[in-house]
């Protein structure tokens, strides 16, 4: 009984690290596609799309090190939240702004 309740622990904590990951690396690739289609559309100059990808690789960074230990604690998932909503304005700003790549 020991045994089974420490595996379904277990199980439970790993599952929770892998949403959250999960939830991470989908905002991660909703942020690219975007960054992309303003590439495509010429939303975004080619500076400004190399800007926000260096932004994106800070990002995928700040996640791999949190993840390096194989958890993610509430204070890793904060930093990337943040890191992530900030990455996301830049990405509202630059395409929404005058310069185009046309």
């Amino acid at each position: 009984m020991k045994h089974f309740i420490a595996l379904f622990v277990a199980a439970s904590f790993l599952s929770s690290v892998a949403f959250a990951q999960a939830v991470t690396e989908q905002r991660e690739e909703n942020q690219e596609k975007r960054i992309e289609q303003g590439i495509e559309s010429g939303q975004l100059t080619e500076k400004e799309a190399a800007n926000l990808e260096k932004g994106q690789e800070k990002v995928d960074k700040a996640q791999d090190k949190a993840m390096a230990d194989g958890k993610m604690t509430a204070k890793e998932k904060r930093r990337l939240n943040k890191m992530q909503n900030k990455q996301s304005r830049k990405i509202y700003k630059k395409k929404h702004n005058k310069r185009t790549n046309g």
